[in-house]
Order: structure tokens, then sequence, then C-alpha cells
């Protein structure tokens, strides 16, 4: 039984689908998503379907696999079942948890309302919604310091996806939507990319650091260090005691695992790291609980060959899932012991394989480490996409998705820029309210009518 369908917890089952056993695979969505690519779909370069596909479509010729959508609620490792939400218990012989993490707020909860993070393909709708509506409501907002904060965006974490939703942000306020609005230049919009460590990209070598924080000021970003976020809500971020007046905030600045971290550890006693990751054997099984293993961004594991833990990547992720099926399939062949044998020092040790590291910070910039060599510039860019469209799910995928990007690289344009989901009152996040609607020059004097009062609202019903 695998728990989750994302990069661990497919390349498991894609690891057993030649081994004497069934293969169940349940997840509370129905998709696998590259998480990688998410930010383009929150910037309007790719639509949710180019970096998702269904999971039961991709386990479709795996015979011995099948898909469950459910919420698990519950584990029992004692007695080896797994609890959905709405079912009965499911036996399993050999559980592979693969769930990851979420953002995190670091205790203040509150704060998601304002600033969305960015785990899920919902997460990235949200963001785009906010962001586009955001130069809508600009565009009729006549007071100038109002204006200002519809315009002035702030990217909590300077962490490749921070560093990454920043250069793209910037990139479609200056090159890709100037000429599309009249009331107002959208050039002029502020993307400030807040860290609270002294670099960015803290996991990257500092001159990478360095050299990914001129591209991003070069696109405009404005890159705030040795900063750190004390307060969000509807009108701005607090930072210490300095205040900062923007409608847009959006979270990149921390993880925290995923709730079914609380549930191994609940059941097998296992300990949890500081982010709620299950420490995990050597082997990625649970002290204790051999047939229980923690796969992904979920596992906390200390990288043998360095002493530190092993990244949560994709990459990482990956070799976790194929190994544990490693595992489960020589023990269910009889090479050692059988279903749920004892971890024993023969049992496989996980290795991680790091094969480079790379982020992008806007058209033709990108910087990373491949095998000890530094890389950076439009050699990197051209690096990062090809291995992004190699590891892409599907041949349809890769195609459309190297299609926009050509597009987008030679013409500046995003064709994903369409406003969705429903605006939940006036002053919230994704709402227009008429009292700006009127401020683009027309008086009562001009149009030969009186303004419309301030309570009503043109929502984004209205604006598509």
């Amino acid at each position: 039984m695998i728990l989750g369908g994302g990069f661990a917890g497919l390349w498991a089952a894609r690891g057993l689908r030649r081994a004497a056993v069934d293969v169940v695979v349940i997840d509370r969505q129905n998709h696998h998503l590259f998480q990688p690519l998410l930010y383009q779909v929150a910037t309007a370069a790719l639509s949710p379907a180019h970096i998702a596909a269904p999971i039961r479509k991709v386990l479709s010729r795996q015979k011995n696999a099948r898909v469950m959508l459910g919420e698990v609620v519950g584990i029992d490792a004692g007695a080896r079942t797994v609890s959905i939400a709405g079912q009965q218990p499911v036996a399993y012989d050999y559980l592979i948890v693969a769930t990851g993490v979420t953002h995190s707020y670091f205790g203040n909860e509150a704060w998601a309302r304002h600033a969305p993070g960015l785990k899920s393909v919902d997460d990235a709708l949200e963001i785009r919604r906010r962001f586009l509506l955001a130069f809508e409501r600009a565009e009729l907002q006549g007071d100038p310091e109002k204006r200002r904060a519809e315009l002035t965006f702030v990217v909590g974490g300077g962490g490749p996806t921070g560093v990454e939703l920043a250069g793209a942000m910037a990139e479609i306020s200056r090159m890709s939507i100037p000429r599309d609005f009249r009331s107002i230049d959208t050039r002029t919009a502020r993307v400030i990319l807040v860290e609270a460590q002294a670099r960015l990209l803290m996991a990257y070598p500092e001159d990478l650091s360095q050299r990914a924080q001129r591209d991003l000021e070069r696109l405009g970003v404005q890159v705030w260090l040795n900063t750190r976020v004390t307060g969000v809500d509807e009108r701005g971020v607090s930072t210490g005691a300095e205040r900062l007046e923007a409608q847009n905030v959006f979270w990149a600045a921390g993880m925290k695992a995923s709730p079914l971290g609380a549930m191994v550890a609940e059941s097998t006693g296992a300990a949890m790291d500081r982010a709620g990751r299950v420490m995990v054997r050597e082997d990625l099984s649970v002290a204790g609980y051999p047939s229980v293993f923690v796969a992904g961004d979920l596992a906390s594991l200390m990288d043998a060959k360095t002493g530190e833990p092993v990244p949560g990547v994709a990459q990482g992720a990956m070799q976790m899932g194929a190994h544990a099926a490693r595992i489960i399939w020589r023990e269910v062949a009889g090479v050692r012991g059988g279903v749920g044998a004892p971890a024993t020092p023969d049992r496989p040790g996980f290795r991680y394989h790091d094969k480079g590291i790379l982020a992008t910070i806007g058209r033709g910039k990108a910087v990373g480490v491949i095998n000890g060599v530094h890389v950076k510039g439009m050699f990197a860019f051209q690096v990062w996409a090809f291995i992004h469209v190699l590891f892409l799910i599907g041949f349809r995928s890769r195609i459309m998705v190297l299609a926009e990007w050509i597009w987008m690289f030679f013409f500046f344009d995003r064709g994903a820029r369409l406003i969705t989901g429903q605006a939940t009152g006036a002053g919230e996040p994704g709402t227009i309210a008429s009292a700006t609607a009127l401020a683009v020059g027309r008086g009562p004097g001009a149009s030969g009518h009186e303004p419309a009062p301030a309570e009503s609202a043109v929502t984004t019903s209205a604006v598509r």
C-alpha cells in the first residue's frame, strides 16, 4: 500500500510493476503533480493540465496496480491497516507513506488567508487569480497610494520557489502585459522578495546566490535580506518595526510535514524532527516496524556521504520511492526472509545520488550545480528546461510545455492569463470594489451620470 501519488509514491509503484504483489495507491487528489513547475501555473505561463496527470492514467497499464481516491484518517501499524474516511480499514503487508509536506507559517496560521503558499494546483490558481486581479483593480483605482499598494507584490522566502515566483512576476509586469492596460503602467509594479537569511538560495553555493540576486535585481525585483516577516494582514506586511502596504502577499518561506507524519509517529512510536517529518532508519523503514517505510519529503534521514539531511527535492523523492520498492520486491521474492522481514545489516541502506540542483530566475536566466560544476545564465536555463521537460509525465505534456516555453521565450506572451475562482466579498482578495471603478477619469461631468454607490461591487465574474 502506497499513501501519496507524488514523486516518491509514483516511483515506488512503478518500481513494483514486475513484482508478484498487488499495489494499492491511495491519494486524496486524483492527479500526480509535477511540483517543480507549479510556480509557472501560478504566474500564468502554463495551465494545470500541462504539469498534472491523473494517477489512474499513469498506472493504467500496470496490471498489478489499483488506485483509490480517499483521505487517510488513521494508521494502525500493529494491525497493519489503514483507515480511509467513509471506508472500512484496508489491510496491507507493506506500507509506504509518501504524502510529502505543505507550507508552514511558523505558528502564524492566520497569515494563510492573506498570504497563500504554493504546494497544490488549487494554491497555484489562487495565486494566479490574486496576481492578475491586482492589475485589474489598479486599472480602476484613482487614488495613487491605493494604486501603489495594489501594484506591490511581496514574496516571503528566498528559496527556489520564492526566487522563481518573484522573477516570473517581475517579467510579466515588465514584458508581458504593459500594452494590455490603458490607465496604469504595469512596469511600475514593485516585486519585493523578503528573506530572513543573509543570502538567497541558502542550499546553493554563495557565488550562485549572488548571481541569482543580481539577475533578480536586473529584472526589477527588490531583494530584502536579513529581513524577517513578523506580521501579515489584509493591508500588507510587517517586518519588525517597519510596515509595507501591499495588497498581494505570497508565501514561500517554510514547510511542515503532512498530517500523516504524526499518524505514523503515533502508531509506531517513531521520532519526528522539528518540521514534523518522520525519522527513519537507513533503509527508510520505521524503527521496530520493518514493513512500514516513509519516503520523499516526509522522511527525515541523514545522508551517509555528506552528513547532511537528504534534501527535499524531486530527485530525492524518486530515489527513495524506488529504493523502498526494491527492498519489498527482494523480500517478497524470498531473497531475504519473507513478507515484513526484520531489518538486517544486509538490507540495503538508502544512498542519495545528487544529480544537481537548478533554479530559474527568468527568461534565459538560471543558476545551478551539476556534478560539482557551477552553471549559470543561458546554459543553465537550457539545462533546466531540458531536465524539467524530460521528467514530465506523458509525451503530450512534454510537447505542450515545450511549445508554450518556445512561444513565451520569443514573444514574451503567457497564454494562461485567465482569472478563475469566485470573489468572497468586498474588500477581500479577488474583489474589485466599484468605488475604484469610477476612478478612470470619468466623473459625473464626463459621462452625464452620477457615480454608483460605493457599496456595490464588480466581482471576478463580471471581469471575466
